[in-house]
């Protein structure tokens, strides 16, 4: 019959197969294995070893150590000595801004509120014969407006008038050019004669420090000025300026001094 001559053939076939299909697993797995186990270590990628770090790094056998960084003083910081190796109190420096100001410059104002005003002069002819020739010749120099006309009248050492507060560097006529807000020097030249036209005072008579004193506001008190000495005043300052020096009591603009001998003894500004 024919259902039976078609089963054989299938059923063999199904078993021929299955048996091919467990025969062509084995050597797949086998064949698997074998290839890992063929790879060369070269083509292996390399373990990675993590960086150690900077400060965990350990020195090799007979290596010298590196020595600590040297740390530098910040700036504005100051360094200070053991407690042991500190000089006495009374041999330590004092610090620069405890140290005391120089008010020896007879170009200070020194004004005691306490004492007599001195006379404000206007009268030229009560000047001795020297500080009167010192003075005209300050003027005429002023005028010209040519401020080389001040070099024969500076001197040179010991003889020269203080010009700064300061130590100044250089040729003196050329400080004076640089104070002038004009580049010839003219500004200042027109300052001088101001104010040597104002009135004097008389300071220290009979001192080491006896003085004439160019514009006589160097020896008042501002609070001492009436309303006519004011507008004297803003003839060489602005009200602005005023306002400022009222901080201080006194005048510290401009002013200049002759010894009685007739030696331009100072002419400067500032407190």
């Amino acid at each position: 019959m024919r259902p039976h001559t078609d089963f054989a053939p299938r059923a063999m076939v199904r078993v021929a197969a299955l048996g091919l299909a467990a025969s062509l697993m084995l050597p797949l797995h086998a064949t698997t294995a074998f290839a890992l186990s063929e790879i060369k270590r070269e083509e292996l990628p390399a373990p990675v070893t993590p960086p150690k770090p900077a400060d965990q790094s350990t020195p090799t056998e007979n290596s010298v150590p590196m020595p600590d960084p040297v740390q530098k003083p910040q700036s504005g910081t100051t360094q200070q000595a053991p407690a042991g190796d500190q000089a006495p109190a009374d041999q330590q420096s004092p610090a620069e801004d405890e140290m005391p100001a120089d008010t020896t410059s007879p170009a200070m104002p020194h004004l005691d509120p306490e004492a007599p005003l001195p006379e404000i002069v206007y009268d030229l002819s009560r000047l001795p014969e020297p500080v009167a020739r010192m003075r005209s010749l300050l003027v005429e120099a002023a005028k010209s407006g040519d401020i080389e006309k001040l070099r024969p009248l500076v001197g040179q050492g010991d003889a020269m008038p203080q010009l700064s507060f300061g130590d100044i560097e250089g040729d003196p006529v050329a400080f004076l050019k640089s104070l002038s807000g004009d580049s010839d020097g003219q500004e200042i030249l027109a300052i001088l004669e101001e104010v040597l036209n104002a009135g004097y005072v008389h300071l220290g008579e009979g001192t080491d420090e006896d003085l004439y004193v160019w514009p006589y506001f160097f020896g008042i008190p501002l609070d001492k000025l009436d309303p006519r000495q004011k507008v004297e005043l803003f003839k060489i300052v602005t009200a602005g300026d005023y306002e400022d020096m009222k901080q201080y009591g006194a005048y510290v603009f401009y002013r200049l001094g002759i010894t009685p001998e007739g030696r331009w003894a100072f002419f400067v500004a500032g407190d």
